[in-house]
């Protein structure tokens, strides 16, 4: 009995421990819904800066709890359809955003920078408001997102020592992502990764009307100059810098 008791002890002292490790009511949204698919893209190398940004020490998405419980509940619409989000950004430390500053004013131009950018310099990238110097990210309430068709090959995998094209081109053509055309790949930087941009065709629009309505429904709204991005709300508050640690 001696033994049992402090068995159970051990288990209500070792929870609180594991909940502390993200702060503000943040969760893992695997714990929320292991379905959705997740490429943190931050967290490596296949990103406009070419590198793990500061602060992601896991290739985790982290969000508040209350945005956790959506995203399962726009999953759930999805299923229906034989579809899936797939996450590219969640939380995002600041320390992240600052790195991103700095990037931005290094004054280097590079091959794998300009297919993020190609119509731009990127010392231009948050005067144009396609990089925020304070961002939604790292309140917990703002998402990069996109759609998976979970029935079509998705086998596709970024090569890191192929010269893919820009993101505004064809998708045989630009870096593979596993999801659907949306007509552009993320975090392109460009005109036609406007979400209600004209110059892509309408197959790419439904895709990118789908998205938007399946995140309206649960009280999301999307940001006019990228697809992708999506915040809740009410659901932010302060900023964070609380690196991401990996989940246990």
């Amino acid at each position: 009995m001696k033994i049992v008791v402090i068995a159970l002890m051990a288990v209500v002292l070792a929870a609180p421990a594991r909940a502390q490790q993200l702060p503000g009511g943040f969760v893992f949204l695997r714990d929320i819904d292991p379905t959705i698919i997740q490429d943190i893209r931050y967290a490596g190398s296949n990103n406009f800066v070419g590198r793990p940004l500061r602060g992601y020490g896991a290739g985790d998405c982290v969000v508040k709890r209350e945005v956790g419980l959506r995203l399962k509940a726009v999953q759930q619409e999805l299923a229906g359809q034989k579809l899936s989000l797939k996450m590219f950004d969640c939380y995002r430390p600041t320390r992240a955003v600052a790195d991103m500053v700095v990037w931005s004013r290094d004054g280097k131009e590079t091959a794998s920078g300009k297919r993020y950018n190609p119509a731009f310099r990127k010392v231009d990238l948050f005067r144009l408001g396609y990089i925020a110097t304070r961002s939604g990210h790292s309140t917990g309430a703002a998402l990069d997102l996109t759609l998976v068709d979970l029935a079509a090959d998705n086998s596709g995998k970024f090569d890191p020592a192929r010269d893919y094209a820009d993101c505004t081109s064809s998708v045989e053509k630009r870096a593979p992502e596993g999801s659907v055309d949306m007509g552009t790949g993320y975090d392109c930087s460009d005109v036609k990764a406007h979400t209600a941009a004209p110059s892509i065709n309408q197959s790419q629009r439904r895709w990118r009307r789908m998205l938007v309505a399946a995140m309206a429904r649960q009280g999301f709204v999307n940001y006019s100059k990228e697809w992708w991005h999506f915040s809740l709300p009410g659901a932010g508050g302060q900023a964070y810098d609380f690196p991401i640690p990996p989940r246990r």
